[in-house]
């Protein structure tokens, strides 16, 4: 038997001066601003970081009886069409779970009644303040698609929990909060041992 390997208690860091910050610029998403900061060794450095205009974001598992259900859409990002979960902002008043609601209802046509809170992650800690709840969304019920905020119908896609790593190696299913969602829900779910 393995023997488990103990974690370091790691103590809280004061973070470095804050001595300026500076807009750089500013989008419709986004404000990009720069700021100075000194650290305890009194070393000067200035960062640059995304300042996001937004509640945060929500990243939505769900599952059925039947397996997993993903969306595929268009991202400019990658200039092609990703498979991967609904996800969306968190709109100004909505909780997490308002807006884990509005998107399943927006982009799969289903309604969760049951919520459970993975996770909350950032996206680049280092150059962005943005942060996704990873949600899994059972007991679904069918309540007709609203009208979201894509530009096209959005293709919806059923793949059986158990195809997973099927899921996992598919060239389409590339971002980084899919795959920690999916691993997220494997491990409640007791799929991974």
């Amino acid at each position: 038997m393995k023997e488990k390997t103990r974690l370091p208690n790691l103590l809280p860091l004061e973070g470095p001066q804050l001595l300026e910050t500076q807009p750089l610029l500013k989008t419709r998403l986004f404000c990009i601003e720069q700021q100075a900061l000194c650290f305890s060794n009194g070393v000067t450095a200035h960062y640059e970081r995304l300042v996001s205009q937004s509640h945060g974001a929500v990243l939505v598992v769900p599952v059925t009886t039947d397996g997993l259900v993903l969306i595929r859409e268009w991202s400019a990002g990658v200039g092609r069409y990703e498979l991967g979960f609904p996800k969306g902002k968190i709109d100004p008043g909505e909780t997490w779970q308002d807006a884990t609601a509005r998107e399943c209802q927006e982009e799969i046509g289903f309604r969760p009644t049951q919520l459970t809170l993975l996770d909350k992650v950032s996206l680049a800690a280092s150059y962005m303040d943005h942060h996704t709840h990873l949600v899994l969304a059972q007991a679904l019920e069918i309540s007709g698609s609203d009208a979201g905020d894509e530009p096209e119908p959005l293709e919806i896609v059923h793949w059986p929990i158990d195809d997973w790593p099927e899921l996992v190696a598919h060239p389409e299913f590339s971002e980084g909060r899919a795959y920690a969602a999916l691993f997220l829900t494997l491990t409640h779910l007791g799929k991974l041992s």
